[in-house]
């Protein structure tokens, strides 16, 4: 689902480091995060949920507080569909409510979208934060030994294998 153009097509107009907090780094343990819930949940789209942990940070200006960010992630997103990836309306929609929200603590809605927000939140340990079960959407990403899994994966910032090798072609 995630090619290289399709990185390589963010990263023309990513403002920030790719190492940095909001980097590469964590979109790629964003994905495994969500993958990891999905493959557990019924009716999650990992399409959705892979593609949002390409967009969701990829237009912030900075990396501290950015209100705005998910919205233009979301726009991103709407100018490369058709071009680099395919997804229906409906399943645009619900990339894009994952996108526009993802910061705003929200716990409700579509199940693909929770996953979405789980995975974001489960890397919190790489700004030092360790992600509270009261705010995560499933039961799966409460599950103490994923959580467990991704803040330690979170705080060593690592980046999983895949990214340098699919993303990038190292």
């Amino acid at each position: 689902m995630i090619s290289r153009q399709l990185i390589e097509a963010i990263g023309k107009q990513y403002r920030l480091p790719w190492d940095g907090v909001h980097g590469i780094g964590h979109w790629a343990r964003v994905r495994e995060n969500g993958l990891r819930i999905a493959a557990t949940l019924p009716g999650v789209n990992s399409e959705v949920v892979e593609l949002f942990a390409v967009f969701h940070d990829a237009r912030r200006t900075n990396e501290g507080i950015d209100t705005g960010h998910g919205r233009r992630g979301a726009k991103l997103a709407e100018s490369l569909r058709g071009v680099f990836f395919e997804l229906s309306d409906e399943e645009f929609a619900l990339l894009d409510m994952a996108c526009r929200y993802h910061t705003d603590g929200r716990t409700d809605g579509d199940v693909t979208v929770q996953t979405c927000w789980d995975a974001d939140r489960l890397d919190l340990g790489r700004v030092g934060m360790r992600p509270d079960p009261q705010h995560l959407c499933t039961a799966a990403a409460r599950d103490p030994d994923l959580m467990a899994w991704a803040d330690s994966r979170a705080r060593q910032r690592i980046v999983p294998q895949f990214a340098t090798e699919e993303w990038f072609g190292s």
